[in-house]
């Protein structure tokens, strides 16, 4: 699963520049995660660093985008090399 992050942000800007994938951005009104990019920190850390510093506790499982330990550890591989190769 991606993470996601819910109307209960305060847009402290804690989550943003802790994501190694640049998967969180600023939307409308409230930071946002880009599914295609989450890999809840797989590959890099134990656990989702944004998740564990957000003050609010704003930022769950997306139950809308399911992914295994498995499928998260191969986009985690696909955005590294993209990553490498520009």
């Amino acid at each position: 699963m991606a993470l996601m992050i819910t109307d209960d942000c305060i847009n402290c800007d804690v989550c943003e520049p802790e994501c190694p994938n640049d998967a969180i951005s600023m939307g409308l009104e409230i930071y946002e995660i880009d599914p295609h990019k989450c890999t809840e920190c797989v590959g890099h850390f134990e656990e989702p660093t944004c998740a564990v510093l957000c003050p609010v506790a704003c930022i769950p499982l997306n139950p809308a985008w399911r992914e295994s330990r498995e499928e998260l550890q191969a986009k985690y591989e696909r955005l590294t090399a993209a990553k490498a190769g520009t």
